[in-house]
């Protein structure tokens, strides 16, 4: 029987860099990058058992710095990208590179943890995304879907289209883009949109939001001020192709239609300190996890602004019923509405995903190293399923 009770885990050490496995979807697995300054870093693999609600842990060694940035490749579940620090000439300055799992990482890894920690095994590097002419690194992107042959870097005020070839040992540049203008020219974060044929980009830098077209990587939209403050974060709905949701350091939330860049379809102000993450559920686009330096995870239901409002559309005529306006308000399945806040953290939430395996099923990180699994109400799953 599953049960709604987080399940927590502890690295030991700092942390901020998660990702699902997104190729991966048979097996409850995500990836953890550490950010260590003594040691060697690590991934770390979670593999969360269900049924025993119990999560089983491996661990890889990073041979490279502190660990920003960690995405998945779509097709191969081996494979991965790190964006790490590294000193050169005594300066830092944040790299990127492929890295491949050794193929035994699974055999004899779940013992108790001091007996796979005498001899960890080692990621085997594949190619550096070299980005010496490039800046710092804030994120690789995996082409949505791909063939796992194509990714994205944006590194300072670059966004450069990569294509990783011979087993993605070896890395070209097959384009490349720069921001122009004024403010703080330097990409936060970004997003391949999975829709179009996978032919936009839409990047944060300082409180703007830009959508390129990678045809051409030339500038489609603009959101200029869509935060007060730095924007953290982005993501696509997977199942409306014009809309995004944006998060910053302003507490709010916001929902865009891209097509009217002017002012945004819905706003939410829920955290009261940066919001770091916003993800929507591959599946039910109602469904919005977001996590902030409050130390909170909040789930929304943001239904009324989702592809299907709980399975029945309002119409006209529902709303004219009577006078009192009210009635249609208290109708639970067309509020949006907070499900549920969090707090099995004590520091900042830094990253959370939704599982590639279950969709009712995601994991937060927090900078002291918790790791939370946690499950969508059941009850809202069954209103959502029925």
């Amino acid at each position: 029987m599953e049960d709604d009770a987080p399940v927590i885990y502890g690295l030991e050490f700092q942390a901020r860099a998660l990702t699902a496995q997104t190729a991966e979807t048979d097996a409850i697995r995500f990836l953890v990058g550490t950010q260590s300054l003594k040691f060697d870093n690590q991934i770390h693999i979670i593999d969360f058992d269900d049924e025993n609600n119990i999560i089983n842990k491996s661990v890889l060694v990073h041979p490279a710095g502190e660990i920003w940035h960690i995405s998945a490749s779509p097709a191969d579940k081996s494979v991965l990208t790190t964006c790490y620090n590294k000193t050169s000439e005594s300066r830092v300055v944040t790299c990127a590179a492929v890295w491949r799992m050794p193929p035994e990482w699974e055999s004899g890894s779940h013992e108790s943890p001091d007996d796979s920690s005498n001899n960890p095994q080692t990621l085997e590097l594949l190619c550096h995304l070299d980005n010496t002419a490039h800046g710092n690194m804030a994120c690789v992107l995996w082409e949505p879907m791909g063939d796992g042959s194509r990714v994205i870097s944006l590194a300072d005020n670059h966004a450069v289209l990569w294509d990783l070839q011979e087993s993605s040992t070896k890395a070209t540049v097959s384009s490349s883009a720069t921001l122009e203008g004024k403010g703080q020219l330097k990409f936060t974060s970004g997003k391949w949109s999975p829709h179009h044929n996978c032919t936009q980009l839409a990047t944060a830098n300082d409180t703007a939001i830009r959508g390129w077209d990678l045809r051409s990587m030339s500038q489609i939209y603009c959101i200029e001020n869509a935060h007060g403050q730095l924007v953290r974060d982005l993501d696509f709905n997977p199942n409306k192709q014009y809309y995004l949701a944006s998060c910053g350091d302003d507490c709010k939330v916001k929902f865009w239609d891209v097509r009217n860049v002017n002012e945004p379809v819905k706003s939410l102000e829920e955290h009261s300190h940066w919001v770091w993450s916003v993800r929507y559920n591959h599946s039910h686009d109602q469904l919005l996890l977001t996590g902030s330096s409050d130390s909170r995870v909040i789930l929304s239901n943001m239904v009324s602004i989702s592809s299907e409002p709980f399975g029945h559309l309002v119409d006209d005529d529902d709303l004219s019923d009577g006078e009192d306006g009210h009635q249609e308000e208290n109708r639970e399945p067309l509020q949006d509405s907070i499900i549920a806040t969090y707090e099995e953290h004590e520091d900042s939430v830094y990253a959370l995903e939704w599982s590639s395996a279950d969709p009712w099923l995601f994991a937060s990180l927090s900078y002291d190293g918790r790791l939370v699994i946690n499950r969508v109400p059941r009850a809202l799953k069954y209103r959502i399923l029925l």
